[in-house]
């Protein structure tokens, strides 16, 4: 009997490779994205401050000094004539295991490194029909606040051809022969149930905000937290100093943003991003802050009776700006727009072009009439010196004849003919 205990035992731990249990937990890493868990719009008066509230009570840090007691597996076992459910067994992370009833020690196991491998599964070495009911296995992460359970039907049958496994629809229904071992399948190998991480550095909270008009892929880190207490600041200088998370935060699960001073220029949309890598928490929460002109308080009339006509002293100028608030505002540019400022600039240089064509067709003109004018002087000098040169020859020939001639000379004066010969 010992020996048939041990092989089947063997028999549970090598099943883990094959059974297959479909919980509705986290089943692998947690994914990066965040799930958005709420949305509000809010309203601040400016001057004063305001409150964002985030808070989750998985994301309180409760350091496990033991490592053993924050997970826990146990067996229920509910109908068959035993009345209401009761306990049968639990095991801890650490190893340590409890039966709760006498008859049931030496017949109940569960595999020592269930912690480790993710197989849960209970083994009933001999079944009898007082083990006839509905069986749950029950998985409590107590850190983390996670809590998933698995129903199986047994029963017990005294013809070997029916017994089996089958689906209801529901659950799984397990059917055994009288005195023969019955295996339970419970089998989970999420790393929450079989992994163990420094917590400090798998927790994480970190603010964002968007300003009006931003999306949120490229909204700006305001705040990171960490469990292990590190903090660190982000964001505009003018909104750095003024925003504040409890110090102590992780303590309580509250990790509610203040602004001190509200400002106009503090509008936008804030968002609270909840990190526990360890638990796979990914929550985040959006609020739409706007930020409103304080109350006036209207000015005490003066009473009737007494007569008087001297007031109290003149109040604040509501009109006036406050403090060192800036607001800025984006105006989106249409296409109407655009083509307005391309019409100024064509217009523009299309003036320019004709005005350089004026200029160079001005210039041009002006020089083609001092080249004609000059052509036309040099052709009348021309013709002057050669109409004087073919006279002053004749002259210089009717000489000559003279002096070869006999006849008295003649006084001749050139210049008065030379004059007579040009006028003509």
């Amino acid at each position: 009997m010992e020996l048939l205990s041990r092989v089947l035992l063997w028999k549970l731990v090598l099943l883990q490779g094959t059974a297959v249990l479909a919980f509705s937990g986290p089943s692998g890493p947690a994914t990066a994205g965040s799930a958005v868990v709420s949305e509000a719009a809010v309203n601040w008066a400016a001057g004063g401050g305001a409150v964002l509230r985030c808070q989750s009570p998985r994301m309180v840090w409760t350091q496990d000094r033991l490592h053993d007691h924050q997970r826990v597996v146990h067996w229920d076992l509910s109908g068959g004539g035993h009345g209401p459910a009761r306990r049968l067994m639990d095991m801890y992370s650490a190893g340590e295991q409890r039966v709760y009833e006498p008859r049931d020690r030496g017949r109940l196991r569960l595999s020592p490194s269930a912690f480790h491998d993710g197989n849960f599964s209970l083994l009933i070495l001999a079944a009898e029909e007082t083990d006839e009911g509905l069986y749950t296995c029950n998985l409590h992460h107590h850190y983390c606040h996670l809590y998933e359970s698995l129903a199986i039907r047994l029963e017990v049958t005294d013809d070997p051809l029916a017994a089996g496994a089958r689906w209801d629809g529901e659950k799984e229904v397990l059917a055994v022969e009288r005195g023969a071992p019955a295996l339970l399948t419970c089998v989970n190998r999420a790393h929450v149930w079989t992994d163990r991480h420094v917590e400090e550095a798998q927790q994480v909270v970190h603010w964002d905000r968007q300003p009006p008009g931003v999306p949120h892929d490229r909204a700006d880190r305001l705040l990171d937290l960490y469990a292990s207490g590190e903090r660190r600041a982000y964001g505009p200088p003018f909104l750095r100093d003024r925003v504040t998370v409890g110090a102590d935060a992780f303590a309580r699960g509250d990790f509610s943003l203040r602004i001190d001073r509200l400002e106009l220029a503090d509008e936008g949309t804030y968002s609270c991003h909840l990190h526990h890598h360890y638990c796979g928490l990914h929550e985040r929460r959006v609020f739409h802050l706007k930020v409103t002109e304080p109350a006036v308080e209207p000015r005490p009339r003066d009473s009737p009776g007494n007569g008087s006509s001297h007031s109290s002293a003149p109040g604040p100028d509501p009109t006036l700006a406050r403090g060192h608030s800036v607001i800025n505002v984006i105006v989106p540019e249409g296409r109407a727009h655009f083509f307005q400022q391309l019409g100024y600039v064509l217009a523009t240089l299309l003036l320019f072009i004709l005005l350089l064509i004026t200029v160079v067709l001005a210039t041009r003109y002006e020089y083609s009439d001092k080249k004609l004018g000059k052509s036309k002087g040099k052709d009348v000098n021309m013709a002057e010196l050669t109409v004087v040169s073919d006279y002053k020859n004749n002259i210089l020939k009717e000489r000559a004849e003279l002096a070869h001639s006999s006849l008295p000379a003649k006084n001749i004066d050139l210049d008065k003919e030379f004059r007579k010969e040009y006028c003509k």
